[in-house]
């Protein structure tokens, strides 16, 4: 239980972020110029510190990639269940297109932020380096699925915003210089150490303020955000449970592939429903029960990982 509580500072960010939102009004303005400075400053500053003190053990690094892929394909496949469960039943004209490939990247996408905040929290230097591997492997991939599945046509935009992420820049920066050898000069890890202490806070405050449990105004799809949200944050980690195991995996390796693995979503499916035309009310609905959920089974694997 110690480790549960380990989280709480982290959790009681978000929420202290959504009672700022609401409490101060401070707009959306504000709010998304704190995004934007988390995501191409503070946390790719935080990866870079973290990949150049770390001494990562890249021997172990393919199980630990292979269960990070394992858990994400899951979580597609079971996405696209209902699809498929509709067609089969003739009743794909009851199952609306747009809402469904809104949600399908509800089911595998996941949020970088609290990652990297949960693993900094719980195994220090060490989980943030390892955590950030993950992350610039596994970002370019959820994000063409989740283009593909809302615009079958639009590959050409995904990609040019893939070369222009930060998280995957600065996860492979940090990758090159720590297997050169690279050591920074002490006035340049002072610098970049002062950027990743403010990005976790930033980064957790910007998460709350962005929590919308107010924007499904129809919830024909009850069923469906229920799924999805037990697809996200039960089925994702399960698996990396049970794969990881069978791989043989241990200690750190496998306690940041299960954690990244039961990631609440990202709010940037909300972005991406909301910019191709998909229904980003039933986005941010699920992205902030699932948030919101996470904070009781993140503590919940957290705690089943320091007893195994």
């Amino acid at each position: 239980m110690n480790t549960a509580f380990l989280l709480l500072p982290d959790f009681a960010l978000i929420l202290l972020g959504t009672g700022l939102r609401r409490w101060m009004h401070l707009g959306d303005h504000f709010w998304g110029g704190v995004e934007k400075l988390v995501y191409f400053i503070f946390f790719p500053a935080l990866l870079l510190h973290a990949m150049l003190r770390a001494h990562l053990d890249f021997s172990s690094a393919a199980p630990v990639i292979l269960t990070a892929a394992a858990s994400l394909i899951t979580g597609m496949l079971l996405s696209f269940s209902p699809r498929l469960i509709a067609s089969v039943r003739g009743e794909t004209s009851e199952l609306n297109p747009l809402v469904f490939a809104s949600l399908f990247q509800c089911g595998f996408r996941f949020n970088s932020y609290i990652g990297l905040a949960v693993a900094g929290m719980l195994f220090g230097t060490p989980g943030i380096a390892l955590m950030g591997l993950i992350l610039g492997v596994c970002v370019p991939w959820v994000n063409v699925t989740a283009v593909w599945m809302l615009a079958r046509h639009a590959e050409a935009g995904v990609f040019k915003e893939l070369l222009r992420n930060p998280l995957i820049w600065g996860t492979l920066l940090g990758l090159l210089l720590n297997i050169a050898g690279f050591t920074a000069p002490a006035p340049a890890q002072n610098f970049l150490g002062r950027l990743a202490d403010a990005s976790i806070a930033l980064g957790l405050l910007a998460v709350g303020a962005a929590l919308r449990l107010d924007r499904q105004k129809q919830l024909s799809s009850y069923g469906l955000a229920t799924w999805y949200l037990l697809v996200k944050l039960i089925a994702m980690p399960l698996t990396a449970i049970i794969v990881g195991h069978f791989l043989g995996l241990s200690g750190l390796n496998y306690a940041i592939v299960v954690l990244f693995s039961g990631l609440p979503t990202a709010s940037s499916a909300f972005i991406l429903a909301t910019r191709m035309g998909g229904d980003g009310n039933s986005v941010a609905w699920q992205i902030s029960a699932g948030t919101l959920l996470s904070m009781l089974t993140i503590p919940a694997l957290a705690v089943y990982l320091t007893e195994i």
